[in-house]
C-alpha cells in the first residue's frame, strides 16, 4: 500500500472511544506483526465528548477529512459506531481529495452511512468489517485481528464466505440502510448481493425497515439479499412470532428479490469482512 509499514488512521464518526482502547489495539497489532507492526494513529477527536457525540459535528467532520485527505495514511478505520455519521456525511464528501480515493475504509454499523456515500462517489476500497471498539467485546480480539489482517494483508480468511463469490457485494446495518435510502447518499446497488444485519431493534422495526428497503425500486435491482445476524432483539409485547429470517424471506418474496440465505456478519466478535463491489482482479 505504498510503504513498508502500513499507517492506519482511526476516527470516531459517532460516539467516543474509551481511552484504553488504543493501547489494547496496538498491543494486539504488535503481537500479530512483531517485525513490522502497523502504525495505528487514533485521532484526538476520538476522545472528545459533546453530549452523545465524540466531539461536535464540525470536529468529527474535520477528523474524517484530516485522515482521508492525508496521503500519509493507507487506511481510515472507523473507531466505533453509535450514531452521528449522517450529521456530517454530506458536508465532507465534496471536500475529499485524490488522496482520499487511494485509501481503504473499514467499519460497520453507523459508519455504513459514510460507506454508502463513498461507494456512491466511486471510492473503490471500502469494506464492512470489525472496528477497534470490538476489542472490548467478549472474544473481540479475534474480530480486531480479523480487521487488521484484512487491512494489512488483504487476508481472504477475514472475508465473509460469500463475499465476492456471487458477484459484487455490499453489507449494511438494516436501520442505517433504511435511512440512507432516498437521500443523496444512496448508492446504485444494481446486481449486488446485499448483506444486512441488525442489533438491539424490536422485530417490528426490523420488519418495517425491511419493508421499506425492499420496496425501493432501486434496491429491487439487487441480485439478492443475504441476512446476517440480528442480535439482542428486545421482547415484543405481544410476541411478534416471526423470526428475522421469516421476515426477510417474506419481504424478499413480496418484492421479487431473491433470498440467498444467511451471511456471516453482525454486531459481534464473529463479524466477517465484506469488501464493497466486485471481487478484486486476480
Amino acid at each position: 500500500m505504498g510503504r513498508n509499514t502500513l499507517r492506519i488512521g482511526v476516527m470516531a464518526p459517532g460516539t467516543r472511544i474509551d481511552a484504553g482502547i488504543p493501547d489494547e489495539v496496538k498491543r494486539l497489532a504488535s503481537r500479530l506483526y512483531p517485525e513490522a507492526p502497523p502504525e495505528i494513529e487514533f485521532h484526538p477527536q476520538c476522545f472528545l465528548s459533546a453530549g452523545h457525540f465524540a466531539g461536535d459535528d464540525a470536529a468529527r467532520a474535520a477528523a474524517f477529512l484530516d485522515i482521508a485527505n492525508d496521503d500519509g495514511f493507507d487506511a481510515l478505520w472507523f473507531g466505533r459506531g453509535g450514531y452521528g455519521s449522517c450529521r456530517f456525511a454530506l458536508d465532507v464528501l465534496p471536500r475529499l481529495t485524490r488522496a482520499a480515493r487511494d485509501k481503504v475504509y473499514l467499519g460497520y454499523s453507523d459508519a455504513g452511512t459514510l460507506l454508502a456515500g463513498l461507494y456512491k462517489a466511486g471510492f473503490p476500497r471500502l469494506a464492512h468489517g470489525p472496528m477497534p471498539i470490538d476489542i472490548a467485546r467478549p472474544g473481540g480480539a479475534a474480530a480486531v485481528e480479523r480487521a487488521l489482517t484484512y487491512l494489512i494483508e488483504g487476508s481472504a480468511e477475514a472475508l465473509e464466505p460469500h463475499a465476492g463469490t456471487e458477484g459484487p457485494a455490499v453489507a449494511f446495518n438494516i436501520i442505517i440502510l433504511g435511512h440512507v435510502i432516498g437521500t443523496p447518499l444512496q448508492p446504485d446497488l444494481t446486481g449486488h448481493v446485499l448483506m444486512l444485519e441488525e442489533v438491539s431493534e424490536y422485530m417490528y422495526r426490523i420488519d418495517r425497515d425491511l419493508c421499506h428497503i425492499t420496496a425501493n425500486p432501486a434496491i429491487r435491482q439487487v441480485a439478492g439479499i443475504r441476512l446476517g445476524r440480528c442480535s439482542d432483539i428486545p421482547p415484543n409485547d405481544p410476541d411478534f412470532v416471526l423470526t428475522e429470517e421469516e421476515v426477510a424471506r417474506h419481504w424478499c418474496a413480496v418484492s421479487g428479490i431473491p433470498y440467498l440465505g444467511r451471511a456471516d456478519i453482525g454486531h459481534d466478535a464473529d463479524n466477517k469482512v465484506v469488501p464493497f463491489g466486485p471481487p478484486p482482479a486476480v
